[in-house]
């Protein structure tokens, strides 16, 4: 199982205003690709942190409803585990972020998955790269 990060989600949903770099749309199609599988049925696990970050984004870019429904489809998905984040998994990530020059977010993701055992996310975040044990899937 791997942890799967906002912005697998944010480049799969995120209609472009302007034409895409080369490089961009390949990220896209990628995060497209991920997405299928997890649809398919492929387990991953990310945070109410994490879908909190990709809800706050998609509603400044796209109407409320289409930004509801796909928040829905992600917490409504038996693919798709959703877990709490407290106080203490923050107030610890702060240190974390600060040791590995990465965002909070970033961090509580690091978190969750060196208490669950994992080492593989999906991620386009390259800040992730700088956490050790942790390996980036990109498609």
């Amino acid at each position: 199982m791997r942890f799967i990060d906002a912005s697998s989600f944010i480049y799969a949903f995120l209609k472009p205003k302007r034409p895409l770099r080369s490089e961009i749309v390949n990220i896209k199609t990628n995060a497209q690709t991920i997405l299928k599988r997890v649809n398919e049925g492929e387990g991953v696990i990310t945070s109410v942190v994490h879908v909190s970050e990709i809800a706050n984004i998609l509603e400044a870019r796209m109407p409320l409803t289409e930004c509801r429904t796909i928040i829905s489809d992600i917490v409504s998905k038996k693919s798709v585990e959703v877990v709490d984040v407290s106080r203490h998994m923050y107030t610890t990530s702060i240190y974390t972020a600060e040791r590995y020059g990465v965002g909070i977010n970033d961090a509580v993701a690091f978190s969750i998955m060196k208490e669950r055992n994992l080492e593989e996310i999906y991620s386009f975040d390259k800040h992730f790269d700088n956490m050790p044990g942790i390996k980036r899937v990109t498609n």
